[in-house]
Order: structure tokens, then sequence, then C-alpha cells
């Protein structure tokens, strides 16, 4: 996709917002079916285009990105309706008779970008919030996972609701330009780096964002703990995904 098509594409899925259409639950539970229903049916494609991209065995892919998605696209679809009931909330004796309550709105398109240490499931777990929230959302995976990347951009169109989600593929260029246009909200996965770029390009716009960034994570040893369990615990998180998580202790 030309990056001069970005702000038709993102005009399109906010006018589809705004007919209400994303708002019921059976749509939104049907996106969530959908997206459970990609996983499953595409899980041969995924697991080698993660082999490829990662050289992510099956038993690690299932764990941390196919059937990872399917059970919090599950945990989602179980909790779907009561999250959103309005919450009744008390009001001041002086407006009495009164009544107040707090609905749940969606935002409207937002827009995910992931990243390639995790390439499914820190792209698609935003999306299934999205989802269930009622949005719409632009997905530009990572393009140090190229294969992922194009395995997302080749399904998710055939699977979910083309007038509210849309992929777009690309590094930089694609990246910058696509920070250029108006969001609702903007959900990044990465590096420090990159996060002050955006972030910048979102105040300009008064745009929320989440950061999901890396970090230190300090592992503290107490003198109760057995050690050589502490030390196998310690050294199983550290050395998982080959130590490419953001969690990992130092």
């Amino acid at each position: 996709m030309n990056t001069t098509e970005f702000p038709a594409l993102v005009s399109r899925h906010r006018h589809y917002v705004r007919t209400g259409a994303t708002r019921s639950v059976e749509w939104r539970e049907g996106q969530l079916n959908a997206l459970c229903a990609m996983m499953t049916d595409r899980a041969e494609d995924f697991y080698a285009s993660l082999w490829t991209d990662l050289r992510r065995n099956r038993t690690d892919a299932d764990l941390s990105d196919v059937k990872y998605m399917i059970t919090e696209a599950d945990h989602a679809l179980a909790h779907l309706r009561e999250w959103m009931k309005p919450v009744p909330i008390s009001t001041p004796p002086m407006f009495t008779p009164s009544d107040a309550q707090v609905r749940f709105d969606p935002l409207g398109v937002g827009l995910i970008i992931g990243t390639w240490n995790y390439p499914v499931m820190l792209t698609l777990s935003p999306l299934i919030a999205a989802i269930s929230g009622g949005n719409a959302a632009v997905i530009k995976p990572s393009e140090v996972g190229p294969a992922t990347a194009d395995v997302i951009a080749r399904f998710l169109p055939e699977y979910l609701d083309r007038d509210a989600f849309s992929v777009v593929l690309g590094g930089v260029t694609e990246t910058t330009a696509l920070l250029q246009q108006q969001w609702d909200h903007i959900f990044f996965t990465g590096g420090t780096t990159v996060a002050k770029v955006i972030m910048t390009a979102a105040a300009k716009q008064v745009t929320p964002v989440v950061l999901e960034l890396g970090g230190k994570s300090p592992a503290i040893v107490h003198s109760s703990a057995d050690l050589r369990v502490a030390a196998r615990r310690i050294t199983q998180g550290r050395w998982n995904n080959a130590g490419q998580t953001c969690t990992a202790p130092d």
C-alpha cells in the first residue's frame, strides 16, 4: 500500500466506526471468533513463519504466539458481555433522585505497531483488546519479522471485517507516514528510541498511547530461598525466547 493512501484508509475505518457497526456485542464476538478461526486454520503458516523469522519451534510458538492468542481471545469472549455492562455509581444527595453510571464506548480507530521478538502475540493481543472495545484498527507488524508479518497481512483481511481492520507492511517510511495520521489510540511495543518518536508524534495530536517497552527487571534472591530452585527459575526466565523478553530477569 502506498503511503499516500493512508489518509483514505484511516478515514474509511473511522466512517465505519461512526456508523455504529462495531458497537454491538454480536459484532465483537464475531470478530473474536474469526480471530480464533484464523489462528486455528492457519496455524501451520504461523509455525512456518515463526521458524523462518526466529527459529522458534512449535512448542514455544504455541506457548507464546499461536495457541496463546486463541486462549486470550477465548478469555475475552468469556468476559466480553460483562465488560460491556454499564457500571452504576453513587450520586451526591443533592442530585437525588437521579442516578448515574459509567458507560464504556469505543475510542475509534487505533494504530497497533508490533515488534519482532513476539511477532504474533505482541501484534494481535492489542488487537483483541481493540475488538473487545468495539474499535477499528490498522495493524503494522514489525518489518524485522518479515515472514510473520506477511502471514498476518495475508490472512487477517480474509477472516476479519475489512471495513474495520487493515494491515500495513513496511518499515520506517511507512511507520512515519502512519504516525502523521489522526488516531484515537496508538499501541506500540518496542524500544525506547522509537517510542520517543511515537510519543512526540502522538503528543502533537493529543493522541493517547500505550508504550510497551523494554526495561530493567532485577531479580532478588532472598536468604530464605532454595538456591538451586531459584537459580533454575531465574535462568528459565532469562533464557526464554533466547533472552529476548522485556521482563527477562537481569
